[in-house]
């Protein structure tokens, strides 16, 4: 066994939630100067007109996904670019990618012992609704739904085990 998947096999993923939804909160609140705060039970669930992925890859490997709907996902673009910047299909998927690349390196950078030893691919933004998402991922995913600006956002983090 190699160094970099023993750290990951001495991990905990399901206690790495509060982490997750730390990394959210401090991106929104550094980028967009806005809070988040988790949802118990969203109603309705949220559709996904727009979702970032970035993979990571060595000592933990998986996707991270960040979802949200389209008017939700102007809202996020005009935060993080300004109203006036902020009103092409381009510019708002340009900026989920980025916030959803954020939070990925966020998190790993939170794992005691990964220490550089987990690279983020490049974000990936789907725009539309009529699509499946599935990850060939065999862990128990990490789901978090928070609260912005009165629309739910997710971000879900997929591992392999």
């Amino acid at each position: 066994m190699n160094a970099d998947r023993s750290i990951a096999d001495r991990s905990q993923p399901q206690s790495w939630m509060p982490i997750l939804v730390l990394s959210v909160q401090e991106v929104f609140e550094i980028m967009l100067g806005c809070r988040v705060q988790p949802m118990e039970t969203p109603e309705p669930r949220p559709n996904g007109e727009f979702t970032a992925m970035v993979g990571l890859a060595g000592a933990i490997c998986g996707v991270l996904t960040f979802s949200c709907g389209g008017k939700t996902a102007v809202q996020i673009a005009k935060c993080m670019l300004g109203p006036e910047i902020a009103s092409s299909e381009d510019q708002v998927s340009d900026a989920l990618g980025e916030i959803c690349n954020m939070i990925g390196g966020n998190f790993k950078n939170k794992l005691a012992g990964l220490d550089g030893r987990c690279m983020l691919s490049v974000p990936t933004v789907i725009n539309g609704g009529e699509y499946s998402l599935r990850s060939l991922a065999d862990g128990t995913p990490l789901e978090v739904v928070m609260q912005f600006e009165g629309g739910p956002i997710v971000v879900c983090l997929e591992l392999h085990n």
